[in-house]
């Protein structure tokens, strides 16, 4: 086990490392000059002079590896930059907004579980049957609707029309209810498809085939062998998801002007403020890399007959 952990982190320091390159590269290639346009959403006129003049205090004039060196320097050091845009150290910028969507992704994920599990155990135990084709079709119309469309769906009707929802801001608890239901459709969507295959793929393995012909009841058969052992693939799944949903509520949070780190990248996409840019995407690698780790050490733990690769 710890053989594996440390051939783990160094793959994840490996990746982390690549992630940087690409990054301060795609910035790097990106059309538009940062110091202008920081100057401009000040207010202020930019002349030539003055934005040679803030290229050369940020540091901008110099080669590619001379600024990625400095900044790989800072990174390692715990220092992500200042943003252009707030004038903060970028780390503060994403620690104040990081929260927000912590509370927006749980709550999805909160939702995915209490209705996405109830979903797919009825879908198997009811195969081929009215209810599950009904829970099916819901499934397909989940996986089939962008979230963007979705979110704006929501809005209209219980924003606009019903008038019972905050379409946007967070202004209580009311203002999360549309932005983690847009998020939490396509999940459940998902995730009940799974929960079906993998409990009737259970289903028909030898042991569940010996407890029916011993007599035992369907409802223990199903809460108390079948369920069980296929937790681990799903739970596995909702790990990864986890991951891959804090970096990709971006444009929920845009929709609902959600105060998150997600909004806040797309701010700085537009504003080009490559440093909070390059420390979001850092920290979402980070914490997505993390969550990977975690999700296969469980695995292990929950399971000691899957054997953990440490010659990778």
């Amino acid at each position: 086990m710890g053989r594996y952990i440390f051939k783990r982190l160094l793959q994840l320091i490996a990746v982390l490392f690549g992630i940087t390159f690409l990054t301060f590269l795609l910035t790097y290639l990106s059309p538009g000059d940062p110091a202008r346009l920081m100057l401009m959403s000040t207010g202020v006129t930019p002349s030539d002079e003055l934005v040679r003049q803030v290229r050369s205090d940020l540091g901008l004039d110099q080669p590619f590896l001379v600024r990625y060196g400095t900044w790989l320097a800072q990174v390692v050091a715990g220092d992500f930059g200042t943003s252009y845009k707030y004038g903060r150290p970028v780390l503060d910028v994403l620690m104040a907004r990081l929260p927000a969507t912590l509370w927006l992704t749980g709550s999805a994920m909160l939702l995915v579980i209490l209705i996405s599990f109830p979903l797919g155990i009825l879908s198997a135990v009811h195969r081929n049957r009215l209810l599950d084709a009904v829970i099916r079709l819901f499934s397909f119309a989940g996986l089939s609707m962008p979230s963007f469309w979705l979110g704006m769906l929501l809005m209209l009707v219980f924003g606009v029309q019903l008038r019972l929802l905050p379409v946007m801001g967070s202004s209580g608890w009311t203002s999360l209810i549309l932005p983690a239901i847009t998020l939490a459709i396509p999940l459940i969507a998902q995730y009940s498809r799974q929960i079906r295959v993998v409990l009737l793929e259970e289903s028909s393995q030898n042991y569940v085939v010996g407890a029916r012909a011993r007599g035992v009841k369907e409802s223990i058969i199903m809460w108390r062998h079948i369920l069980p052992n296929a937790m681990l693939p799903i739970v596995t799944l909702m790990g990864m998801t986890t991951g891959a949903l804090l970096g990709g509520a971006a444009i929920v949070e845009s929709l609902f002007v959600w105060p998150g780190v997600g909004q806040m990248a797309v701010d700085a996409i537009f504003t080009r403020d490559y440093p909070l840019i390059q420390g979001y995407v850092m920290w979402m690698a980070i914490i997505y890399v993390t969550l990977n780790l975690l999700v296969d050490l469980w695995t292990h733990l929950r399971d000691p007959r899957i054997q953990l690769d440490v010659d990778v």
